[in-house]
């Protein structure tokens, strides 16, 4: 085990994750490995595969029923299933892995007597440096990306809301990631949340409306990961820690749009379930009809297709009114309003990324941006994607309303509805409001019900 522990550091120093594992034959190590996945650009390359395809050239036979392996971390169920085919007499592993393990922690392809070959099985040996030198290579890849982040070089028609502001805030515990090389941002920084495995079998994209940021989904986010999903969580330019441009003019529907586009192919998401709220939705059910194939399911709250095609409703005038004549309103308040449940420390890190008027342009650019018109920006965008939630869609679909909504309620809820293929009816919470994301573990558990 000191062997393998030997190649999983090896394997930190060139930015894989460290896992080792060695392969004895009669008392002598004949194969040793670390992850190369990275390196080989093949995500089969853990450090168990390497080790048994070195171990069978080396004996000259594929099957080693005479050899042990060792391996710091408990193998998944790729690497369970080869060393079991390999027909490994014994194998002795490190640290558990609660989130992929094959050998107890997630599923026991050890135990199955179903299978031709039982391999032996200890586990647990030097386990406490097995799992620290996985903490602190992730302990390291989070400071690499702080930093990264930090001299991510502000542009001079932008601001940015210093780290500072977001000590301490409630239950919103995830290192953050960010991008400023896509085409459509020319140098503006944004941030997003990835959490959960990258190779998981579904992926929840979270897209927040205006005024509020990736916060907003901090009750729904921890029971799509107990699920082992992943979640990306973006803030949209201008809101939360994303860099802010000074000018109102700057923000435009398609140029939103556009950004969202180019980091769904930058992350090369896959099997996305699309959660909308607010402009969440007016941008975000835009997206599906340009790669049909990403995405498996939807999620919809409060929003609409702002297609121009009919009145916007009397709520969203008084609104968009409201912020036209108070343009530095207090943002926790407004949510504290509609959700008195809210903590004051929960409304002031609403509040956290517009430190002053210099960072508040979105907030005054967005309410104007709606489509009014049919020859509006976004409108006839907006009136593709109808045609292709009506026709086209043919993945799976569950609505939750926030009744109280006096901007998108029931009834705009409920024509929406209609437009989207195979959407059931509505879950309808009586006690919830515009944001319905603040009642956000009734909506996940609703979502995880119905959508699987």
């Amino acid at each position: 085990m000191t062997e393998a522990l030997l190649s999983a550091k090896q394997g930190a120093s060139r930015a894989e994750v460290p896992v080792g594992a060695v392969v004895v034959h009669e008392g002598v190590v004949i194969a040793r490995a670390h992850n190369s996945t990275l390196h080989h650009y093949d995500p089969t390359a853990h450090a168990e595969m390497e080790a048994l395809r070195m171990a069978a050239q080396q004996l000259g036979n594929y099957r080693l029923d005479e050899c042990e392996m060792y391996v710091t971390l408990e193998p998944c169920a790729m690497c369970a299933g080869a060393i079991m085919n390999a027909r490994i007499r014994r194998l002795v592993y490190g640290a558990h892995e609660p989130k992929t393990g094959a050998a107890g922690s997630v599923v026991d392809l050890f135990s199955n007597d179903k299978l031709n070959h039982q391999t032996k099985l200890v586990s647990g040996v030097l386990a406490e440096p097995c799992a620290q030198v996985m903490k602190d290579f992730f302990s390291q890849q989070r400071i690499d990306h702080k930093n990264k982040a930090q001299t991510m070089r502000l542009r001079d028609d932008c601001v940015r809301t210093p780290d500072s502001a977001f000590e301490q805030i409630p239950d919103y515990p995830w290192a953050g990631h960010y991008v400023n090389d896509l085409p459509a941002l020319n140098g503006i920084r944004i941030h997003y949340l990835d959490e959960g495995p990258p190779d998981a079998a579904v992926t929840w994209l979270c897209l927040h409306g205006n005024p509020a940021w990736s916060y907003l989904y901090r009750k729904m986010i921890p029971l799509f990961l107990k699920r082992g999903h992943r979640v990306i969580a973006p803030d949209l330019p201008g809101f939360g820690k994303s860099d802010k441009p000074k000018k109102v003019s700057v923000h435009t529907f398609d140029w939103h749009r556009q950004v969202l586009l180019e980091l769904i192919e930058r992350i090369d998401l896959k099997h996305i379930h699309l959660v909308v709220q607010d402009w969440g939705g007016l941008l975000g059910l835009t997206l599906p009809m340009e790669a049909p194939h990403r995405y498996d399911a939807l999620l919809v709250m409060n929003t609409t297709l702002a297609t121009g095609e009919k009145p916007l409703s009397d709520g969203f005038v008084a609104w968009r009114t409201m912020c036209a004549h108070k343009p530095n309103f207090d943002v926790g308040r407004l949510l504290m309003r509609a959700n008195p449940q809210m903590t004051q420390q929960e409304a002031d890190t609403y509040n956290a990324p517009f430190v002053d008027a210099g960072h508040r342009a979105a907030l005054q650019a967005f309410p104007p941006m709606v489509p009014e018109f049919s020859n509006s920006e976004g409108a006839a965008v907006s009136r593709m994607a109808q045609a292709f939630w009506r026709n086209q869609w043919t993945g799976r679909s569950c609505m939750v309303i926030g009744q109280a909504d006096p901007v998108l309620g029931e009834p705009i809820m409920r024509d929406l509805q209609t437009q989207i293929k195979g959407c059931p009816p509505p879950h309808v919470l009586t006690h919830a409001g515009h944001f319905v994301q603040e009642h956000g573990e009734d909506v996940a558990t609703i979502a995880l019900s119905h959508l699987f």
